[in-house]
């Protein structure tokens, strides 16, 4: 697809809060100063590159000025996210995301504010070489991981990347990313993992699925009620437990994935492959 270039404003807020000032531009801030700044979002976007493969890209950066601010009378409101992405051909489409924000008490056991996506697509699409697209955030990328929620500490200026992907409209689209076959356990690798991504704007229940490489003890069933929503990652461990990726383990006490390659693959409940993804030697040539 080539590159884009986005710029974003923040239009507007569900409340109106003491000190409200920078609607309509890229710094928005809010709030009654306690011997320091205000409250505030900023969002900085520039030059991306896009692929329609459902390959990740930084849809800009986003921070929150967390300064100490007298309490507001309605500490959880949300503040609304336009972002214009402008691709090489000339097309530009405006995208829109909510971003749910809790201003959590100074003091306490958790003085940290909350930010939340209440949806992680945009209700508007556009049109790449007759496929409809969507964006879908996947999260927020701190400390070189990406997560669903943005934790701000007190008193500083805290910053994230928004990753997101151009996603097909109005279907999920369920993929393995990638299979991390060498643990660093010994012995036991019980830190191998699989990676499932949904980058589809639509949910997918993926319950009774089956994720394995046609070898004997490799099949992991998905249980009931297992739902990908759109941009989700999750993960199955050989025998670890991660809840942030969704708290799926073999619960195999000998390595699952082959060292030298293999070739995953992610089966619905009819048995046909959605996906399947070589690695080693079993990788596809270029």
């Amino acid at each position: 697809m080539g590159n884009a270039t986005t710029t974003g404003v923040w239009p507007s807020m569900t409340t109106t809060p003491p000190g409200q000032a920078g609607l309509g531009t890229d710094h928005v801030t809010w709030g009654q100063p306690v011997g320091g700044g205000k409250s505030g979002y900023v969002f900085r976007g520039g030059a991306v590159p896009v692929r329609t493969d459902g390959t990740e890209f930084t849809l800009g950066t986003f921070t929150h000025e967390n300064f100490p601010i007298v309490a507001m009378p309605q500490p959880q409101f949300d503040v609304d996210l336009k972002v214009q992405v402008t691709f090489e051909d000339g097309t530009a489409a405006d995208f829109s995301f909510r971003f749910h924000h809790n201003e959590t008490p100074n003091n306490g056991p958790a003085p940290d504010d909350i930010v939340d996506l209440p949806a992680f697509v945009s209700p508007e699409t556009v049109t790449i070489d007759g496929e409809v697209y969507g964006v879908v955030i996947s999260g927020f990328k701190q400390n070189g991981r990406v997560v669903r929620q943005f934790i701000s500490p007190e008193n500083g200026a805290n910053s994230a990347d928004v990753v997101a992907i151009l996603a097909r409209a109005g279907r999920p689209d369920v993929h393995i990313t990638t299979v991390r076959n060498k643990g660093e356990v010994k012995t036991t690798q019980a830190d191998e993992f699989i990676e499932i991504v949904n980058r589809g704007t639509v949910a997918a229940n993926i319950s009774g699925w089956v994720v394995g490489a046609d070898d004997r003890g490799q099949d992991f069933v998905f249980p009931p009620g297992t739902v990908l929503q759109p941009g989700q990652k999750i993960r199955i461990y050989t025998n670890e437990v991660h809840p942030e990726w969704g708290g799926f383990s073999y619960g195999s006490k000998r390595p699952i994935w082959n060292d030298k390659g293999d070739l995953a693959k992610l089966r619905d409940t009819g048995g046909n492959v959605v996906s399947e993804f070589g690695y080693g030697d079993r990788a596809p040539t270029p």
